[in-house]
């Protein structure tokens, strides 16, 4: 019996997805660890770090089955966890009455064409009015989406996906202003070569602002793989994340009256760490007191607003981006196959 339209599609789209997933873990960016449940400890570095994570804190993990889990949001209204399964094109909620449930699908690819790669949304965040805003990776664009947190359905509006009439490489994350500009990296990931796709327009990793009006700017070309990003309390300065191995850096800017990027400098130079465990600088997330928590080598790195270490939420599986709830007194981490919970105090 011949196969439907649909059928059809399907079948491609599960052959590309493991060609994919295949090819990703050839080149280190996934790996396929099921024989290795995730365990975490607590390492101290710096007396400070008592005063953010308790001596009792324990690393749980409340989800798994996933392929590659990131770009983690809390929604406070909702008690709910939002997270992008980027390989398999679907975000899915985590609340603590009812566990990992689909949410939507499709999440960051909408063509009809079949392909592989990392083509569901990334990065997740809530805008001023509530909604859900999305990093898509396969549409490559930053996106809305245009129907309501609790009745989710895969319909969206474009907030931005070119520059200068070239599309972007694929948004990855993102960050909200308290004026209403979102913040935003693109890095070439979600590309199905990377950064030698035929199909990339732009020759350069960007950093860019969408204004409340809707306006793009491009805010600096000169970070390599611009990955995670995030405002430090009072929104004078912000952090990006280079998930470059030959630079693993975390750069901090101040920003000008217009918004703009200046004064960049060196927030953290994790390449001795990187020689020890191979993982680049990720998602970002900063707390109420400035501390930041930022998944590289060897699991979650918690640093001051100075930029030192004060110590990391060492996990044995690799961790992509976490999320506050709770007063920042919850931790989410999103963690390969697995998402893990952190009581901080």
């Amino acid at each position: 019996m011949p196969m439907t339209c649909a059928a059809s599609f399907k079948r491609s789209f599960r052959i590309l997805l493991l060609i994919g997933l295949i090819a990703c873990r050839g080149a280190g960016v996934y790996s396929q660890t099921s024989e290795t449940y995730p365990k975490g400890t607590i390492e101290r570095v710096s007396p400070e770090l008592d005063a953010i994570v308790s001596k009792e804190a324990k690393v749980e993990v409340i989800a798994d089955g996933f392929t590659w889990v990131e770009g983690p949001v809390w929604i406070e209204s909702q008690k709910m966890l939002l997270v992008s399964d980027v390989f398999t094109n679907s975000i899915y909620k985590w609340t603590e009455q009812e566990g990992k449930q689909l949410y939507l699908e499709p999440s960051g690819y909408t063509q009809a064409k079949p392909r592989a790669g990392e083509l569901g949304s990334n990065g997740l965040a809530i805008n001023l009015k509530g909604q859900l805003l999305l990093c898509q990776h396969g549409d490559r664009r930053v996106a809305l989406l245009n129907s309501s947190i609790l009745n989710p359905r895969p319909t969206f509006k474009t907030l931005a996906a070119t520059y200068r009439g070239k599309k972007f490489n694929s948004p990855n994350d993102l960050a909200v202003r308290s004026n209403g500009d979102i913040y935003f990296t693109d890095p070439p990931y979600g590309l199905e070569k990377g950064i030698d796709d035929p199909l990339k327009e732009i020759p350069y990793q960007g950093v860019y602002r969408i204004s409340a009006a809707g306006k793009v700017t491009l805010l600096t070309d000169t970070i390599s793989r611009p990955n995670g990003i995030a405002f430090f309390p009072g929104e004078k300065s912000l952090l990006i994340a280079n998930s470059d191995p030959e630079k693993p850096y975390w750069y901090a800017y101040d920003l000008n009256d217009k918004g703009e990027l200046v004064k960049g400098r060196l927030f953290h130079d994790g390449s001795r760490a990187f020689q020890k465990e191979p993982r680049t600088p990720d998602g970002i997330k900063i707390d109420k007191n400035g501390n930041v928590f930022a998944p590289g080598p060897g699991g979650v790195w918690i640093f001051n607003e100075s930029g030192d270490v004060l110590g990391r939420i060492k996990v044995n599986v690799k961790t992509s981006n976490c999320a506050f709830a709770n007063n920042d007194k919850t931790l989410f981490i999103t963690a390969e196959h697995y998402l893990l919970k952190v009581d901080l105090r």
